[in-house]
């Protein structure tokens, strides 16, 4: 029987310097590996542990990172040895298989999200003229969905709520992770293809792990999920019965989930 492990990369497997959530002297912190570099500065990291545990988890099991990260984004980071044969880009808007794009799927991703909610145009247009000297850049995502990268402490109070209303009322919806608001149509979701990379692999079981509102219904869908102790959904106070929650914050919760995830996947065989 396979086994499909769904999970996000930041914040729930892979961290930048700002989230490691490391405390004590130097000489006591663990053995960091970098993952993910860009323009030719470290990025991202994961515990040395983790990355072995990762190992035998994508040796045992079908590995699926599962991220809102752009395809080019993704391919940046560097987490096994072997890339794994499936990966979910754009929050669920792109599949990749063996490194490649499948178009069918990104094009249907395109036209269901056409017929359930307001053009993307319409959503830069607010955002170009909503917000103030706390919002630092705009961009989009694989002509998909729109964020901001803002000053989170200086963030008005009620802002990102009211956006969130505003949104809704047009098929789309939020998350604030970390530096970036996210605004995306509600049709586009990592469970919709993690559903289908269940169909194409004919797994009989899907695990899953992440940490933010775009991740409920990827936890929700799997047969046991793992979320860590921070992040979106923590602050949320979110869970589910089916839903762990880790008992370590920062990069020190990315290694528990990655022993997390193995132990459910040996217990199964």
């Amino acid at each position: 029987m396979t086994i499909l492990v769904c999970s996000d990369l930041d914040r729930t497997l892979i961290y930048s310097a700002s989230a490691l959530g490391l405390d004590g002297p130097d000489e006591t912190m663990p053995r960091l590996l970098c993952v993910e570099l860009y323009q030719g500065a470290p990025l991202s990291y994961i515990l040395e542990p983790a990355v072995r545990t990762l190992e035998t988890l994508a040796a045992a099991a079908a590995l699926v990172p599962t991220t809102t990260r752009t395809p080019e984004q993704y391919r940046r980071v560097h987490l096994l040895e072997k890339p794994p044969a499936y990966a979910i880009c754009s929050n669920g808007g792109h599949i990749l298989v063996d490194g490649t794009d499948d178009p069918d799927w990104a094009a249907a991703v395109r036209t269901r999200a056409a017929d359930s909610c307001a053009p993307l145009a319409e959503i830069q247009a607010h955002l170009t003229g909503t917000g103030g000297d706390f919002v630092l850049k705009r961009r989009t995502a694989s002509d998909l969905f729109a964020y901001m990268v803002v000053d989170r402490a200086a963030l008005p109070t009620g802002w990102a709520d009211d956006l969130t209303g505003w949104c809704a009322e047009r098929g789309w919806r939020t998350s604030l992770q970390g530096r970036k608001v996210y605004c995306l149509p509600a049709s586009l979701t990592k469970a919709a293809a993690a559903a289908e990379v269940v169909r194409r692999t004919g797994a009989g079981t899907m695990l899953a792990a992440g940490d933010s509102l775009l991740d409920i219904e990827l936890l929700e869908a799997a047969d046991a999920a793992v979320r860590p102790a921070h992040g979106e959904l923590h602050d949320a106070g979110w869970t589910s019965p089916a839903t762990t929650v880790t008992a370590s914050r920062g990069i020190a919760a990315g290694e528990e989930i990655a022993t997390w995830l193995l132990g459910r996947v040996t217990a199964a065989e």
